[in-house]
């Protein structure tokens, strides 16, 4: 009988685990958004393997950063937006989601040129599936509470798997790879600006609003602290990984005796990749991976700055409510939306303005990482500070890579 019970609450304590996940799994798939992909593709096709050190060096500061919003969720129950407004006032909460929305309305605009790119590929108009997408979008979110739609976002978020396949079939040379990775042209502007991009496809802003706000909305409580931090460490490695499987497959195409190439569509980076796979396998496989980044970035951004904007300005702001509850939550969420898939509809250079979203996000850096960290050293309660050589190494990795996001990107307009 003892053993039966005990059984029972190994299997409870199991389950409960499993139920906490989500959250981090959910915003680093969405990191791994269109604007990343075409990054990394970019990064590739100019300057074969030398960023794909960085791509992987960045895994501990993601993970140590997204951890530190999953503390404060759990610890103080709120989102980050209302955390910074009742830490510090309304005047920093205003300035960080001013922040959020630059950032939020970059990434959106990157994950509907991942959707028009990818129905270019198949010769559909953007007329056609943008639209298509933005209904999806809007039915997805206004359907259910929030484990459906992280349910939902999660499965889509899978198709991202594909990209592995992509990377495997291109059959990467290993002394290619080597080579490169020690041969790094600092100097060169062009190099700092990708190296600006690649570290802002990384970090964006909404993903710490979403995280936090998301522990909070799905009710995890601090006992779950360590289920959560296996969710966000392994997501962590993960978005890493495929965002590299990315960079290898597009860098083993160009240095098979193409050189250095600059892509200007989504089309031209899928071309790259076919005759390793195939033209049409190529093709499907790449775009299902492109669309499974772009509609859960779409849905994580776009929530994050809802939950931002209403733990600033005080409107409702769950899953939980129905959209007529809640009208100010879908309508931001909605607004985000239909506004991004319209500027999107508009433009021509879809490749030049994912890369110029990504390096915005690298002058948001330091204002995001650096509100974050006080809040860390100030608002968590006293078992939960990171103190010591973690908070040190926190602060020297973040002050590391803000300087050399700010720094590639600053280059380039001198």
């Amino acid at each position: 009988m003892e053993a039966e019970t005990q059984s029972s609450a190994v299997g409870a304590g199991l389950v409960r685990s499993l139920a906490v996940w989500g959250p981090g799994l959910l915003v680093m798939l969405a990191d791994t958004d269109a604007g990343n992909v075409v990054t990394a593709a970019q990064a590739g096709a100019e300057w074969g393997y030398r960023l794909l050190p960085l791509v992987l060096l960045l895994i501990p500061m993601l993970a140590m950063v997204q951890e530190l919003t999953v503390r404060l969720g759990l610890a103080t129950g709120l989102g980050h937006g209302e955390l910074i407004r009742a830490r510090f006032g309304p005047g920093w909460a205003w300035l960080s989601t001013l922040g959020l929305a630059g950032a939020v309305i970059g990434s959106l605009i990157t994950e509907f040129t991942g959707v028009a790119g990818v129905g270019e590929l198949f010769g559909l108009s953007r007329s056609f599936t943008l639209p298509l997408a933005a209904a999806a979008l809007l039915i997805i979110v206004a359907s259910g509470s929030y484990k459906r739609v992280e349910r939902t976002a999660l499965i889509i978020g899978l198709f991202q798997l594909a990209f592995f396949i992509v990377a495997w079939a291109a059959h990467p040379g290993l002394k290619a790879l080597a080579r490169d990775a020690i041969d790094l042209p600092l100097r060169n502007r062009d190099f700092l600006f990708m190296a600006a991009a690649v570290i802002g496809a990384t970090f964006n802003p909404w993903m710490i609003f979403y995280q936090q706000s998301a522990t909070v909305d799905k009710k995890l409580r601090p006992s779950d602290l360590i289920p959560a931090r296996w969710d966000t460490g392994i997501g962590a490695i993960l978005t890493q990984c495929l965002t590299g499987a990315v960079l290898i497959a597009v860098a083993a195409a160009f240095t098979d005796g193409r050189g250095p190439a600059s892509l200007s569509t989504i089309g031209e980076i899928s071309d790259a990749l076919t005759p390793a796979m195939g033209e049409w396998l190529g093709r499907i496989v790449f775009s299902a991976g492109v669309l499974g980044a772009s509609l859960v970035a779409a849905i994580v951004s776009s929530l994050a700055l809802a939950w931002g904007l209403g733990e600033v300005a005080g409107y409702r702001r769950s899953l939980e409510y129905r959209p007529f509850d809640a009208g100010w939550f879908y309508g931001v969420y909605a607004a985000c939306v239909l506004g991004s898939g319209a500027a999107v509809w508009r433009s021509r250079d879809l490749v030049w303005l994912n890369i110029a979203a990504q390096v915005f996000n690298a002058f948001l850096m330091p204002l995001v990482i650096g509100l974050l960290a006080v809040l860390a050293a100030t608002a968590l309660p006293e078992p939960w500070r990171p103190r010591g050589w973690y908070l040190g190494l926190i602060v020297a990795v973040s002050a590391i890579v803000c300087a050399v996001g700010i720094f590639g990107a600053v280059r380039t307009l001198m």
